[in-house]
């Protein structure tokens, strides 16, 4: 890629690709230009070093998790589309959960103006602005673990390992003993069934919306 042609959001979105396919340890300056085929310098002109780096991939990620303004969308609609936006680029983008803990994320104006979209939305079901942002928090972090903590096999396992590392996890809780742990005996047969992400993430944005719902009514009743 020529120089001429870099822009700051350009860099950004090949380094937020370059930590998709090699881990966030492998998104430095001179990577990322060895990547784009320029000189560090040439990308100095945008990040002055790599914690900006690593804060600009997270504001450019993030760009398209925005609330719909429209009148006619009752506030949990529009603040459940912005958790789905959210869960759906974590996964799509598997370092940004980490990253989202290890910089200032509070100095990327798409995260500044998604909290304060969040903000407004909550607001409007009835809590105070503090109580919204505590809700916002939530939110975030729920979506986090969320995404992190998917109860299947981990993304690091090569898909022709994928059925054996599920064997293994069948026999190793099929050993337990019975009479100790039924339930987890009882849950070990699960991964003989073909996992359903999809499921998953939906069942755990519901709990998530929902609790923020049933509090909202509690605030209104």
């Amino acid at each position: 890629m020529a120089t001429e042609k870099l822009s700051r959001s350009a860099v950004a979105e090949r380094a937020l690709r370059l930590g998709d396919e090699e881990g966030l340890e492998a998104v430095t300056i001179r990577r990322l230009a060895q990547a784009l085929g320029v000189t560090p310098m040439a990308l100095y002109w945008h990040f002055k070093n790599k914690d900006e780096l690593m804060l600009g991939i997270v504001d450019h990620v993030l760009d398209g998790v925005r609330a719909d303004r429209a009148d006619t969308d009752p506030w949990d609609i529009q603040l459940r589309a912005m958790v789905d936006s959210l869960v759906r680029v974590m996964r799509a983008h598997p370092i940004l959960a980490d990253l989202l803990h290890s910089v200032e994320k509070d100095e990327a104006t798409s995260f500044s103006r998604a909290t304060d979209d969040a903000l407004t939305l909550l607001t409007r079901a009835g809590f105070e602005v503090r109580e919204a942002f505590w809700v916002a928090s939530y939110l975030l972090h729920g979506a986090i673990g969320l995404v992190s903590g998917q109860p299947d096999c981990p993304t690091m396992v090569p898909a022709q390992d994928v059925a054996e590392w599920r064997r293994q996890k069948r026999l190793k809780m099929e050993r337990l003993p019975a009479d100790q742990f039924p339930m987890l005996v009882a849950f070990a047969g699960t991964y003989n069934e073909e996992p359903d992400p999809e499921r998953y993430f939906a069942f755990g944005v519901d709990l998530l919306m929902a609790g923020v719902a049933a509090v909202a009514r509690s605030i209104r009743a």
